[in-house]
């Protein structure tokens, strides 16, 4: 997981920066938002990676499943990462193009993985608290995971709180073994 991170980043970021100074963030993540879920989907990805397709075969799957609609930018964007074999990547691209964009805005997006649901008035309250500590505007999103047997997993861009008995538990066994 963390090498397709790694192998986005440029990607993520020559895109970002060639948005922000045409002035058109919002457009171009909505483009990848739309680009990285179709890039998921089981046909488009077989597509998407049979050796037999040429570069330009794999920018014109993706232009005509999004409807052709995609902006010429858009589309030499696509055109280089099909080039080099990374259209694969185009999810993780739209993750980090996002956090790029959101965190020139001054917001983040919060995730809280709990072992039991959690309340809107715990989540509000969590989401005042992250505010203060992160000085940015927050967006919280809450999930269950019972193998935390309880307590929560935070995280917020590269910031991960691990309140969990799960992680307690490791991070005690970890202490113990010599």
């Amino acid at each position: 997981m963390a090498e397709l991170a790694t192998l986005a980043r440029p990607y993520a970021r020559a895109a970002f920066e060639f948005a922000r100074e045409a002035g058109s963030l919002d457009a171009w993540n909505a483009a990848l938002e739309v680009l990285a879920a179709v890039a998921q989907q089981p046909a488009v990805k077989a597509l998407l990676t049979a050796p037999e397709k040429t570069a330009a075969e794999r920018v014109a799957v993706l232009s005509e499943v999004c409807g052709g609609d995609l902006e010429q930018s858009v589309l030499n964007f696509l055109s280089v990462m099909a080039e080099n074999d990374r259209v694969v990547l185009l999810p993780e691209v739209g993750v980090q193009f996002a956090e790029l964009k959101d965190s020139l805005e001054g917001a983040v997006m919060v995730e809280v993985t709990s072992a039991f649901d959690v309340s809107e008035a715990e989540l509000s309250r969590l989401s005042a608290a992250m505010t203060e500590k992160l000085s940015r505007t927050v967006s919280i999103s809450s999930t269950t995971d019972a193998s935390l047997m309880g307590g929560a997993i935070i995280r917020a861009g590269d910031l991960v709180i691990d309140g969990s008995v799960r992680g307690r538990l490791n991070k005690l066994a970890g202490a113990l073994t010599p």
